[in-house]
């Protein structure tokens, strides 16, 4: 399945078109458009896109000594970490270091193939996408995204919506890097979800 990298053009921006760009800018959007608002339009703030939820856990991650960034999961009541990819849910990640956005993106996809097998032509695609999407981070950025099953994940920074990647495959498995069983940092899995474990779920 091809991903889809959804950006929405500014009113400013579109009258700067030519008449002929115009025109191809209008098919190529009306080739994506279906299947990138099919489960619902993103919300433009995070504070929009958490009203629903509840903070589950939170967990820091530190490589060698580093402490790299807090993650903190975001929930529904009744969330099943064993089926994380059904659930509607947030993962933001407050940065303790600086990190340049591609270089997110190429751990990311490598954290990504830990969990599953990835052909070199989609993880390429799935890599530019990403790069696309991660701004370069300082100490105190959040990023954070927001898995909508059946659609994909959607991004913001500090807030902000940056837009979303229209792939379910991409989102089950960039989430996984936290939430799946194979996860790398198995401990900080069970930070994020230990809440959820504890709270009987009804049959």
């Amino acid at each position: 399945m091809r991903s889809t990298v959804v950006h929405t053009p500014s009113t400013r921006a579109l009258r700067r078109v030519p008449p002929a760009a115009a025109f191809l800018l209008a098919v190529t959007l009306a080739a994506w458009w279906p299947a990138a608002v099919q489960a619902s339009t993103p919300e433009p703030t995070t504070s929009a896109a958490l009203q629903d939820k509840q903070l589950l856990g939170q967990s820091r991650l530190r490589v060698w000594g580093f402490e790299v960034y807090d993650a903190r999961l975001w929930t529904s009541p009744g969330f099943d970490a064993q089926r994380f990819e059904q659930h509607r849910f947030a993962l933001e990640l407050n940065y303790l270091r600086s990190f340049k956005g591609r270089d997110i993106a190429e751990r990311s996809i490598k954290e990504m193939q830990g969990l599953a097998s990835i052909a070199p032509e989609q993880a390429a695609r799935w890599v530019e996408a990403m790069a696309t999407l991660f701004p370069d981070v300082q100490r105190g950025d959040r990023i954070t995204g927001v898995h909508v099953p059946g659609s994909g994940a959607r991004f913001y920074l500090n807030g902000r919506l940056r837009g979303e990647l229209a792939d379910e495959a991409f989102s089950r498995l960039f989430f996984g890097i936290w939430l799946s069983p194979r996860t790398s940092q198995p401990a900080m899995r069970a930070t994020l979800i230990q809440a959820a474990a504890a709270t009987p779920r009804t049959p």
